[in-house]
């Protein structure tokens, strides 16, 4: 059996140009995209592949995040349903409501305003 470092010999190379490749090819499609959408659309200037790779990493930073993918959004549902699963019709019904005048939305389309 190969030592492990020699595997890594060939491994690393390879996920090195799969990155290159991966940002070149988003920056591409965020070029042509950008360039063929917003100047027409809303006058805005066309930009350059750099400019592209760095709105795509700016979309990384900002909407993407780092590290763990989906698994906060996962526990704080999974909580959830574990707690509404404790409570009675009544206590769910009142959280509902809290929530709802908390966002500034008024009473569901099914509760009448003399309630």
């Amino acid at each position: 059996m190969r030592p492990r470092w020699k595997k890594m010999i060939f491994i690393a190379p390879l996920a090195i140009l799969g990155i290159l490749v991966f940002i070149f090819i988003g920056g591409e499609v965020v070029l042509q995209l950008w360039n063929w959408l917003l100047p027409p659309l809303f006058g805005w200037r066309l930009i350059t592949f750099w400019q592209a790779v760095g709105i795509l990493a700016l979309c990384r930073i900002l909407f993407g995040g780092f590290g763990r993918h989906g698994s906060h959004h996962s526990n704080f549902r999974r909580r959830m349903k574990e707690r509404c699963e404790h409570m009675t019709p009544e206590e769910r019904e009142r959280f509902r409501q809290g929530i709802r005048a908390g966002w500034g939305f008024g009473p569901s389309t099914g509760e009448s305003k003399g309630q």
